[in-house]
């Protein structure tokens, strides 16, 4: 099936099925980038949905936060000067808590500087994902797409991939290639 073929509505339906840009490429026999400026091109983005840790008791204040492809965008960003540090993803055994632990520093330091911290991670059992450790915290997986996704909705100043070992910086390249500093 050809690219420029693909309709708004088929996009974003397979978007909300859950697959992926690389997914998408496979099947419909191009690469990834030519689906994401599809994707742009036809205005299927990625919304971000706030994590109510408090059950629809009261508003949750948490800076938690997931893509979906849906309508209502709940992650507000601000204007301040922010950067975005990629976390380990899932611990392995022998592995995972010093990267983490590189990353909580990191987010100490950044914060020393006057920076937004914002942290990518999908591993909820680990302290960089604590509510209190970051000032935002996107869980998301350690993608090319998901981490340009969230470049395009914060515009940080750079995305930092050396504290969470080898799942960020298998991603290092690419990034820089798209542009993130």
């Amino acid at each position: 099936m050809a690219v420029k073929k693909i309709s708004r509505e088929i996009l974003l339906k397979a978007k909300q099925y859950g697959f992926s840009d690389r997914q998408l490429a496979t099947i419909w026999k191009t690469d990834e980038a030519r689906v994401r400026a599809l994707r742009k091109e036809l205005g299927v983005l990625p919304v971000y949905k706030t994590v109510d840790t408090c059950a629809a008791e009261f508003a949750a204040e948490t800076p938690y936060h997931y893509s979906t492809y849906e309508m209502e965008n709940e992650s507000v960003c601000s204007q301040k000067k922010k950067a975005i540090i990629l976390g380990g993803g899932p611990n392995r055994i022998g592995q995972g808590i010093e990267f983490d632990y590189c990353c909580v520093h990191g987010v100490m330091g950044l914060a020393d500087e006057g920076y937004e911290t914002i942290m990518v991670n999908c591993n909820p059992e680990t302290v960089s994902t604590d509510y209190d450790t970051t000032d935002k915290l996107y869980f998301e997986p350690l993608t090319l797409e998901d981490v340009l996704n969230i470049c395009d909705q914060e515009k940080p100043e750079g995305v930092i991939v050396s504290f969470g070992g080898q799942t960020p910086l298998k991603i290092a390249k690419a990034l820089e290639a798209n542009g993130v500093k």
